[in-house]
């Protein structure tokens, strides 16, 4: 080996620029093993998705059945409804997340710096509360003997409705506490970009004579693109996961509610419950998984072509 060739200088420059940044590599540390841990070991489960499998033999020894576990979810009679429920209510969520959070952001960049604390908190509350907490709430509604709505319908002389019976109802329902609950917490993120935006654009276009509206559209907006565009492909990754403490939750599990509230989620874990059947619960999710991948590598492609610096990848 040759003192000084490339690779030793290599091998130097390595250890150099690891001398310079290992203080950072030793914060990010407990965030790799954390994934490490929690996300690519569990990953030899996926066997589990072919195998007909029984606690007896285990993971490793239960026979295989190759695609007969996905079998059930794509020749199930509800399998089209709960695919569909699944796409459109997360298609609706990502589109109104989307629009009410920049709008409230917009907003709170308007709002006194004196009240601005009080503004972010009251935006934020509700994504730290528990789905079974927001679900007593919307009963406190809904309830048809006491529910508020049915309350004030009665004032003008309307029949209470049977809110957990009539499923037409439900995803304006559904969308509602949703944006309730995360729109906020989107919000923020918004936020804090939009304040970190150099002021000298705004006062450059005062002088110019730009008002408000003018400035979000030509300043703010094309400025937030690159981020809006990275949350958006982050949900679009997801897109065949429902929230389940949504859709379990909040509708009550009520089963005259499931022609529009039952999900791929929702409908696999009382599969799960009733037929205890562990390798189809895990071809769901590995379906979910891999179409997801797929829609998200196309969603990034569609933009690398559009637009190659807004790509995520």
């Amino acid at each position: 080996m040759i003192r000084g060739g490339p690779t030793a200088h290599k091998i130097s420059a390595f250890w150099k620029k690891l001398r310079q940044t290992h203080q950072l590599l030793v914060l990010a540390l407990p965030a790799c093993i954390f994934v490490f841990v929690f996300n690519y070991i569990p990953l030899y489960g996926l066997i589990v998705a072919f195998k007909n499998y029984n606690y007896r033999d285990g993971i490793l020894h239960s026979p295989w059945n190759g695609f007969e576990n996905f079998k059930f979810i794509f020749t199930s009679s509800d399998a089209w409804v709960m695919t569909r429920n699944t796409l459109l209510y997360n298609v609706a969520f990502i589109l109104s997340t989307l629009i009410v959070s920049v709008t409230l952001a917009l907003l709170l960049n308007q709002v006194s710096k004196k009240f601005i604390k009080f503004h972010q908190t009251a935006l934020f509350f509700p994504y730290f509360i528990s789905f079974v907490i927001v679900s007593y709430v919307c009963l406190a509604f809904l309830d048809m003997n006491h529910g508020y709505l049915n309350t004030i319908l009665s004032w003008f002389g309307k029949e209470p409705v049977l809110w957990y019976n009539e499923p037409h109802y439900w995803p304006y329902i559904l969308m509602s506490v949703n944006l309730w609950k995360n729109a906020g917490y989107y919000a923020i993120i918004y936020y804090t970009a939009i304040i970190s935006i150099d002021s000298e654009y705004f006062e450059a276009a005062e002088i110019d004579g730009a008002n408000i509206w003018q400035q979000v559209w030509s300043i703010t907006l094309p400025l937030l693109k690159p981020l809006m565009i990275l949350l958006v492909l982050l949900q679009v990754s997801r897109i065949f996961f429902g929230n389940f403490d949504l859709f379990y939750n909040v509708t009550m599990n009520s089963t005259l509610l499931y022609p529009t509230t039952d999900i791929i989620d929702t409908f696999v874990f009382r599969a799960l419950r009733i037929n205890g059947d562990i390798g189809m619960a895990s071809a769901a999710g590995f379906y979910q998984s891999f179409v997801g991948l797929i829609i998200i590598l196309l969603t990034n492609f569609v933009i690398r072509r559009v637009s190659k610096e807004n790509a995520l990848f």
